[in-house]
Protein backbone atom coordinates (compact mmCIF):
# COMPACT_ATOMS: atom_id res chain seq x y z
CA UNK A 1 0.00 0.00 0.00
CA UNK A 2 2.75 2.42 1.03
CA UNK A 3 4.91 1.75 -2.01
CA UNK A 4 1.95 2.21 -4.34
CA UNK A 5 1.13 5.56 -2.71
CA UNK A 6 4.77 6.69 -2.95
CA UNK A 7 4.83 5.68 -6.61
CA UNK A 8 1.64 7.66 -7.23
CA UNK A 9 3.06 10.74 -5.47
CA UNK A 10 6.30 10.47 -7.46
CA UNK A 11 4.37 10.25 -10.72
CA UNK A 12 2.28 13.29 -9.73
CA UNK A 13 5.39 15.30 -8.86
CA UNK A 14 6.98 14.33 -12.17
CA UNK A 15 3.84 15.42 -14.03
CA UNK A 16 3.79 18.78 -12.24
CA UNK A 17 7.49 19.36 -12.97
CA UNK A 18 6.88 18.57 -16.63
CA UNK A 19 3.99 21.08 -16.67
CA UNK A 20 6.28 23.70 -15.13
CA UNK A 21 8.94 23.08 -17.79
CA UNK A 22 6.33 23.27 -20.54
CA UNK A 23 4.93 26.52 -19.13
CA UNK A 24 8.38 28.11 -18.85
CA UNK A 25 9.16 27.16 -22.44
CA UNK A 26 5.84 28.60 -23.57
CA UNK A 27 6.52 31.86 -21.71
CA UNK A 28 9.97 32.19 -23.32
CA UNK A 29 8.48 31.56 -26.72
CA UNK A 30 5.73 34.11 -26.10
CA UNK A 31 8.27 36.75 -25.05
CA UNK A 32 10.23 36.23 -28.27
CA UNK A 33 7.06 36.48 -30.33
CA UNK A 34 6.07 39.67 -28.51
CA UNK A 35 9.42 41.31 -29.23
CA UNK A 36 9.24 40.33 -32.88
CA UNK A 37 5.67 41.55 -33.24
CA UNK A 38 6.47 44.92 -31.70
CA UNK A 39 8.61 45.92 -34.70
CA UNK A 40 5.98 45.01 -37.28
CA UNK A 41 3.60 47.87 -37.98
CA UNK A 42 1.13 45.64 -39.74
CA UNK A 43 0.66 43.64 -36.55
CA UNK A 44 -0.56 46.75 -34.81
CA UNK A 45 -3.09 47.35 -37.57
CA UNK A 46 -4.37 43.79 -37.30
CA UNK A 47 -4.78 44.11 -33.54
CA UNK A 48 -6.66 47.34 -34.02
CA UNK A 49 -9.00 45.63 -36.45
CA UNK A 50 -9.69 42.84 -33.97
CA UNK A 51 -10.50 45.37 -31.24
CA UNK A 52 -12.99 47.10 -33.53
CA UNK A 53 -14.70 43.80 -34.35
CA UNK A 54 -14.91 42.81 -30.67
CA UNK A 55 -16.33 46.23 -29.76
CA UNK A 56 -19.07 45.80 -32.35
CA UNK A 57 -19.92 42.37 -30.97
CA UNK A 58 -20.09 43.76 -27.44
CA UNK A 59 -22.50 46.50 -28.44
CA UNK A 60 -25.08 44.14 -29.89
CA UNK A 61 -24.58 41.64 -27.09
CA UNK A 62 -23.97 38.68 -29.41
CA UNK A 63 -20.50 37.91 -28.06
CA UNK A 64 -21.66 37.81 -24.44
CA UNK A 65 -24.83 35.81 -25.02
CA UNK A 66 -22.91 32.50 -24.80
CA UNK A 67 -25.47 30.88 -27.07
CA UNK A 68 -23.21 27.85 -27.51
CA UNK A 69 -23.56 26.89 -23.84
CA UNK A 70 -26.43 24.53 -23.15
CA UNK A 71 -27.02 21.43 -21.09
CA UNK A 72 -27.27 20.37 -17.46
CA UNK A 73 -25.39 18.65 -14.65
CA UNK A 74 -25.38 14.90 -14.14
CA UNK A 75 -24.15 13.75 -10.73
CA UNK A 76 -22.01 10.61 -10.65
CA UNK A 77 -21.80 7.99 -7.91
CA UNK A 78 -18.61 9.69 -6.71
CA UNK A 79 -20.47 12.96 -6.11
CA UNK A 80 -18.83 14.80 -9.01
CA UNK A 81 -21.26 16.76 -11.17
CA UNK A 82 -20.45 16.65 -14.89
CA UNK A 83 -21.85 19.12 -17.39
CA UNK A 84 -23.67 17.25 -20.15
CA UNK A 85 -24.09 19.43 -23.20
CA UNK A 86 -21.91 22.10 -24.75
CA UNK A 87 -19.82 24.91 -23.27
CA UNK A 88 -18.98 28.00 -25.30
CA UNK A 89 -15.31 28.92 -25.67
CA UNK A 90 -15.55 32.31 -27.40
CA UNK A 91 -13.40 35.19 -26.12
CA UNK A 92 -15.56 38.16 -25.15
CA UNK A 93 -14.90 41.48 -23.44
CA UNK A 94 -18.24 41.80 -21.65
CA UNK A 95 -19.63 40.01 -18.62
CA UNK A 96 -21.21 36.61 -19.26
CA UNK A 97 -24.29 35.16 -17.61
CA UNK A 98 -23.40 31.62 -16.55
CA UNK A 99 -25.99 28.96 -15.64
CA UNK A 100 -23.99 27.77 -12.62
CA UNK A 101 -22.12 29.42 -9.74
CA UNK A 102 -19.21 29.04 -9.87
CA UNK A 103 -19.28 28.47 -13.63
CA UNK A 104 -17.76 25.30 -15.07
CA UNK A 105 -17.01 26.75 -18.50
CA UNK A 106 -18.44 28.90 -21.28
CA UNK A 107 -17.48 32.07 -23.12
CA UNK A 108 -14.84 34.01 -21.23
CA UNK A 109 -12.48 36.96 -21.20
CA UNK A 110 -9.32 36.75 -23.38
CA UNK A 111 -7.20 37.22 -20.22
CA UNK A 112 -7.04 34.33 -17.78
CA UNK A 113 -6.76 34.53 -14.00
CA UNK A 114 -3.33 33.45 -12.80
CA UNK A 115 -3.64 29.88 -11.53
CA UNK A 116 -0.12 28.83 -10.59
CA UNK A 117 -1.12 28.00 -7.01
CA UNK A 118 -2.60 31.49 -6.58
CA UNK A 119 -4.74 32.22 -3.50
CA UNK A 120 -6.98 35.30 -3.71
CA UNK A 121 -8.70 36.97 -0.77
CA UNK A 122 -11.30 38.78 -2.90
CA UNK A 123 -13.95 37.41 -5.24
CA UNK A 124 -12.80 36.99 -8.84
CA UNK A 125 -14.51 37.88 -12.07
CA UNK A 126 -15.97 34.68 -13.43
CA UNK A 127 -15.00 35.55 -17.00
CA UNK A 128 -11.29 35.44 -16.09
CA UNK A 129 -11.50 32.41 -13.82
CA UNK A 130 -13.29 30.40 -16.50
CA UNK A 131 -10.34 31.02 -18.82
CA UNK A 132 -8.11 29.48 -16.13
CA UNK A 133 -10.38 26.41 -16.12
CA UNK A 134 -9.89 26.17 -19.87
CA UNK A 135 -6.15 25.91 -19.21
CA UNK A 136 -6.72 22.91 -16.95
CA UNK A 137 -6.86 24.59 -13.55
CA UNK A 138 -8.88 23.48 -10.52
CA UNK A 139 -10.66 26.38 -8.81
CA UNK A 140 -11.34 26.17 -5.06
CA UNK A 141 -14.08 28.51 -3.83
CA UNK A 142 -15.62 29.07 -0.41
CA UNK A 143 -18.22 31.18 1.36
CA UNK A 144 -18.15 32.99 4.69
CA UNK A 145 -19.70 29.84 6.23
CA UNK A 146 -16.54 27.81 5.63
CA UNK A 147 -14.45 27.20 8.75
CA UNK A 148 -11.25 29.25 8.92
CA UNK A 149 -9.16 26.13 9.55
CA UNK A 150 -10.49 24.62 6.33
CA UNK A 151 -9.86 27.79 4.34
CA UNK A 152 -6.29 27.96 5.66
CA UNK A 153 -5.62 24.28 4.93
CA UNK A 154 -7.03 24.51 1.42
CA UNK A 155 -5.00 27.67 0.76
CA UNK A 156 -1.83 25.83 1.77
CA UNK A 157 -2.69 22.98 -0.60
CA UNK A 158 -3.39 25.34 -3.49
CA UNK A 159 -0.14 27.25 -2.94
CA UNK A 160 1.90 24.11 -3.46
CA UNK A 161 -0.08 22.89 -6.48
CA UNK A 162 0.48 24.40 -9.97
CA UNK A 163 -2.66 24.83 -12.09
CA UNK A 164 -4.89 25.66 -9.14
CA UNK A 165 -6.41 28.85 -7.74
CA UNK A 166 -8.62 29.76 -4.81
CA UNK A 167 -11.00 32.61 -3.98
CA UNK A 168 -14.08 33.48 -1.93
CA UNK A 169 -17.51 33.26 -3.59
CA UNK A 170 -20.51 34.06 -1.41
CA UNK A 171 -22.87 33.52 -4.34
CA UNK A 172 -22.34 29.77 -4.41
CA UNK A 173 -24.67 27.31 -2.72
CA UNK A 174 -22.27 25.37 -0.49
CA UNK A 175 -19.45 26.49 1.85
CA UNK A 176 -16.64 24.76 -0.10
CA UNK A 177 -16.72 23.82 -3.78
CA UNK A 178 -14.17 22.52 -6.29
CA UNK A 179 -14.49 23.33 -9.97
CA UNK A 180 -12.75 22.23 -13.16
CA UNK A 181 -13.80 22.64 -16.80
CA UNK A 182 -17.22 20.88 -17.07
CA UNK A 183 -16.88 19.31 -13.59
CA UNK A 184 -17.76 20.39 -10.06
CA UNK A 185 -18.31 19.02 -6.59
CA UNK A 186 -18.95 20.07 -2.99
CA UNK A 187 -16.64 18.92 -0.18
CA UNK A 188 -17.31 18.93 3.53
CA UNK A 189 -13.90 20.14 4.72
CA UNK A 190 -10.22 20.43 3.82
CA UNK A 191 -9.68 16.90 5.13
CA UNK A 192 -12.44 15.42 2.96
CA UNK A 193 -10.66 12.71 0.89
CA UNK A 194 -12.59 13.92 -2.16
CA UNK A 195 -10.36 17.03 -2.25
CA UNK A 196 -7.28 14.97 -3.13
CA UNK A 197 -9.30 12.81 -5.54
CA UNK A 198 -10.61 15.86 -7.40
CA UNK A 199 -7.14 17.43 -7.64
CA UNK A 200 -5.60 14.17 -8.84
CA UNK A 201 -8.18 13.75 -11.60
CA UNK A 202 -8.73 17.29 -12.81
CA UNK A 203 -5.52 19.31 -12.37
CA UNK A 204 -4.46 19.33 -16.04
CA UNK A 205 -6.82 16.36 -16.43
CA UNK A 206 -8.38 14.82 -19.52
CA UNK A 207 -11.16 17.43 -19.46
CA UNK A 208 -8.69 20.27 -20.19
CA UNK A 209 -9.55 22.06 -23.48
CA UNK A 210 -6.07 23.62 -23.71
CA UNK A 211 -3.58 21.32 -21.94
CA UNK A 212 -0.24 22.91 -21.11
CA UNK A 213 -1.51 26.49 -21.63
CA UNK A 214 0.04 29.04 -19.25
CA UNK A 215 -1.29 29.70 -15.76
CA UNK A 216 0.94 32.76 -15.31
CA UNK A 217 1.08 36.00 -17.26
CA UNK A 218 -2.61 36.76 -16.74
CA UNK A 219 -4.45 38.70 -14.03
CA UNK A 220 -3.02 38.63 -10.53
CA UNK A 221 -6.26 39.87 -8.90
Amino acid sequence: MGSAKNSSNAARKARIEEMRRTEKARERRNRLLTVAASVVVVAGLVVGGVVVVNSQKDKDGSAASDSKTSGHFVTGKDGVKTWKGTLGRTHVTTDVHYPTEPPVGGNHNPVWQNCNGDVYTKALKNVNAVHALEHGAVWVTYTSKAAKKDVDALAAKVKRTPYTLMSPDDKQKDPIMLTAWAHQRTVTSATDPNVDKFFAEFVQGKQTPEPGAACTGGLSQ
